[in-house]
């Protein structure tokens, strides 16, 4: 699948922003390790609103049409994607109301304020349950049919919001900062063995073939006319594929910036022999890993079409 920058962008974003409003709820709900002040609540609030935001504006550039962005809020009952964009929507009011009662007006119920936490952590994890849905269901894409592929999302977004929150709380000098710090090391064992899980499973020989396509099973197929090969929407965008050797290095690049450096770095954190620096260094190594991590999931991912075009197998 050819990687777009805009879809790069929105799973990245919003994956971290998500993750970011979860757990800044999640952490003053249940006062983890202390819990957020009403500054550190507001602080942390708007970022993840506003990487939320970003991620899903740029999502409607890869549409032809962007205009008809709307329709994505008319198959709830059928469309992960109609059920990611209506979520998100919902979100934002709970989330807007939690964190402005916490950080500005906290003369409300306890009661209350639990509830809007706890619906806005919610909803931020199930719309990136949604997101990793829209590619899981796609059976036409051997890579992307698996429940590996929402389990990631949703442990990257996890780990790339608790990264975030720990640097905030480095900044402040929060209380919960060793506590966001160790969910931060979990986090990220936790996504580095799973898209080890996933790099091995897509590794493997499955799915269907140039053979079982067109039901010559006892011999080598080879076709002398794969159909619009000067170009087509369909080759252009369901055919790139990269070279394997620039794969291997990029998936060392996502391990090394993604998920070692930022481990060390979270670390050094919980021992104290590091700041403010360090906690935005990790930031940053894990930004530009999962950036990475999610060009290759789109650039390695074989559409069934490619049979078509005289691919042996997706």
């Amino acid at each position: 699948m050819h990687p777009a920058l805009s879809v790069i962008v929105f799973t990245v974003s919003s994956g971290a922003g998500l993750g970011l409003i979860a757990l800044c709820a999640l952490f003053g709900v249940f006062e983890v390790g202390g819990g957020l002040t009403p500054a550190e609540t507001l602080l942390s609030g708007g970022i993840g609103l506003l990487l939320t935001t970003v991620g899903l504006v740029s999502s409607a550039g890869h549409l032809a049409n962007p205009k008809n962005a709307w329709r994505a809020f008319s198959r709830f009952r059928t469309s992960w994607l109609s059920r990611e964009a209506i979520l998100a929507v919902l979100l934002f009011p709970f989330a807007l109301s939690y964190f402005g009662v916490v950080g500005v007006w906290a003369r409300v119920p306890e009661w209350l304020i639990s509830g809007l936490g706890i619906a806005t952590a919610l909803l931020a994890l199930t719309t990136i349950f949604c997101t990793g849905m829209i590619y899981a269901c796609l059976r036409t894409i051997r890579q992307w049919n698996t429940s590996l592929v929402p389990t990631n999302y949703l442990l990257l977004g996890l780990a790339l919001g608790a990264m975030l929150l720990t640097a905030i709380l480095a900044m402040t000098k929060g209380a919960a900062l060793v506590a966001s710090a160790t969910l931060a090391l979990i986090a990220l064992v936790g996504a580095g063995v799973g898209k080890l899980i996933y790099y091995f499973w897509i590794g493997q020989p499955a799915g269907p073939t140039i053979n079982t396509a067109t039901g010559f099973t006892r011999a080598a197929v080879r076709l002398f006319e794969s159909g619009e090969s000067t170009g087509s929407f369909l080759n252009k965008e369901f055919g790139f594929q990269a070279p394997s050797g620039l794969i291997a290095k990029l998936r060392l690049a996502v391990y090394g910036l993604g998920f070692v450096l930022p481990i060390v770095l979270s670390g050094l954190l919980l021992r104290q022999d590091g700041g403010v620096g360090i906690a935005l260094v990790a930031v940053l190594c894990a930004f530009a890993g999962v950036s990475v991590e999610r060009w290759l999931f789109f650039a390695e991912a074989r559409h069934v079409v490619n049979l078509f075009y005289g691919s042996q197998r997706t």
